[in-house]
């Protein structure tokens, strides 16, 4: 069976949809017992200790998995370059999740060009001490060619579909083909708005009808929305 997860960038349960989760346990431990995955977006701002994700990771069950988003000192203030001992940090720290580390992401500015030379090395660097999934979510026009998409099958990087899509083509995946990863955002307003449910009811036929693995987050998590339609968009696959 094709493996299919649906979860939302951060586990806090809004007050407007706490009835819609377990009463009992902290926030990860009820959102845990409603999805199978989780996007960890504050590793982006801020380091956590090893011991912390061996912490959240303790409170799931076993084929529960967190994906974990790679600090924006790697990818926005160092721009992939220059940042060995960070991403050796980084690695460690999330290598505490054990068997429940799920993808890595790695998302890049806007204004980040693509440059074959500095992608190589650095995917290179983290495909030395990471085997395991990764997912790149570019920005910029210059990643959507046939030379960054070449580079990111090599490396075994797939591309990140997202929405809103910054450009036509960052609305399908791409990279490398054996995983597809979501990222709902919120239209029209980005982080903000809902999905109504024409669209969930669209995105659940695509899910089912896709042979490849699936990962769909939604991060319009500023009103709590997020949690809506995903606990929506799993009642529909289920049903």
């Amino acid at each position: 069976m094709t493996e299919r997860r649906i979860g939302i960038a951060g586990w806090s349960i809004p007050p407007q949809y706490k009835d819609r989760f377990p009463e009992q346990g902290s926030h990860l431990e009820r959102y845990a017992q409603c999805f199978d995955s989780v996007e960890i977006n504050s590793s982006f701002y801020r380091p956590h200790r090893r011991a912390t994700y061996e912490r959240w990771a303790d409170s799931v069950p076993e084929g529960f998995r967190f994906a974990v988003k790679m600090p924006r000192s790697i990818t926005h203030e160092a721009r992939l370059v220059g940042c060995h001992e960070a991403l050796a940090k980084f690695l460690d720290e999330i290598h505490g999740l054990g068997s429940r580390q799920g993808p890595i992401l790695v998302q890049l500015p806007p204004s980040f060009r693509f440059s074959e030379e500095v992608a190589d090395m650095f995917f290179g660097m983290l495909r030395e001490n990471e085997n395991g999934l990764v997912v790149c979510e570019p920005r910029h026009a210059s990643w959507f060619g046939a030379a960054a998409e070449a580079l990111l099958i090599q490396h075994r990087i797939a591309r990140v579909a997202a929405d809103p899509a910054p450009v036509p083509e960052a609305a399908f995946p791409g990279g490398w083909p054996g995983l597809i990863y979501q990222r709902l955002h919120g239209v029209p307003e980005m982080y903000y708005s809902s999905y109504d449910a024409a669209r969930l009811s669209a995105l659940a036929k695509e899910i089912r009808q896709e042979i490849t693995p699936n990962w769909c987050i939604f991060d319009n998590t500023a009103r709590g929305e997020a949690s809506a339609n995903a606990l929506d968009l799993l009642e529909d696959l289920k049903g």
